[in-house]
């Protein structure tokens, strides 16, 4: 008999976070809406068997809170982004993914529940599945180092 391994909660978390940023990234670029993109990565992302390997099975919850809250946040969250940047580099300078990413984190340390550290840890670990080369992940650290600081000083 064999026995599959479901996902655990927090790979789970993990892979909806993931998911989120691709999403956002998604909706930037292409212009498509909130619910056609969460749709489209619903129905189509979440657990599918592609040629280069399966994707991992998300929290689809936790996506939707995620990108919900970027999406109605995004100008707050931008902001609070923008402090963090150095002053050459507004938001709108930066690649896209970059910018996807600071919104899935900063909706996640603003609006969800999620203690800032774990937020941190997490999008840190996301930005080195999108830039394996490691610069872009120490950058993203210490921007989101700033913002949580900023939005939640107790938690530090």
């Amino acid at each position: 008999m064999t026995m599959t391994t479901k996902p655990d909660k927090r790979q789970m978390k993990s892979a909806a976070r993931l998911y989120a940023v691709q999403a956002l990234f998604q909706m930037e670029v292409s212009g498509q809406t909130v619910e056609k993109v969460t749709r489209e990565f619903e129905d189509h992302r979440f657990g599918a068997t592609y040629e280069e390997g399966e994707f991992a099975e998300g929290d689809v919850n936790h996506f939707r809170k995620v990108v919900g809250e970027a999406v109605n946040w995004q100008a707050a969250i931008d902001q609070l982004t923008d402090r963090a940047l150095v002053a050459k580099w507004p938001i709108d300078r930066i690649d896209p993914v970059l910018r996807a990413l600071f919104r899935a984190a900063g909706a996640e340390i603003t609006q969800l529940e999620t203690p800032p550290k774990v937020a941190i840890t997490e999008y840190v670990d996301v930005a080195k599945a999108f830039f394996p080369d490691g610069k872009e992940a120490s950058f993203v650290n210490a921007v989101l180092d700033h913002m949580a600081r900023e939005a939640k000083p107790a938690a530090f």
